[in-house]
């Protein structure tokens, strides 16, 4: 499994990529092998406040579907449209063009408290 140092990470397997006060969303590496062949991904309203912890959204696999848990409180400014075609990009490249949504947001210390790649593998 593939857990970059240089991304925060949640318990629900989201990973965080911060650039100023955006923050990138995807789900990790352990979470796409789990869910298997992503057929479908559905994410709230663009320019919606979600808070940390509530659902964004859902990623559908062959076999099940799985909510997508916000890490950050923050109001969705893009969420990535070349899933909408092509699903499996998560399963291909979920750290890099499998990207999810990206966030606005203002708490520095909801980013603080996520995990590092240590101590996610830990949990996982």
């Amino acid at each position: 499994m593939n857990f970059p140092d240089n991304l925060k990470y949640t318990k629900d397997h989201e990973w965080v990529k911060i650039d100023n006060n955006i923050a990138t969303i995807g789900i990790t590496d352990f979470a796409q092998s789990e869910l298997g062949d992503i057929v479908f991904v559905e994410i709230e309203k663009l320019n919606r406040e979600v808070k940390k912890d509530d659902i964004f959204g859902s990623v559908e696999a062959v076999k099940t579907v799985s909510d997508l848990f916000m890490p950050l409180t923050g109001k969705i400014i893009e969420i990535n449209k070349k899933l909408d075609s092509n699903p499996e990009m998560i399963n291909n490249d979920c750290y890099g063009e499998g990207w999810i949504i990206k966030v606005e947001f203002s708490n520095i210390d909801e980013y603080k408290n996520l995990l590092d790649s240590k101590s996610y593998n830990d949990i996982i």
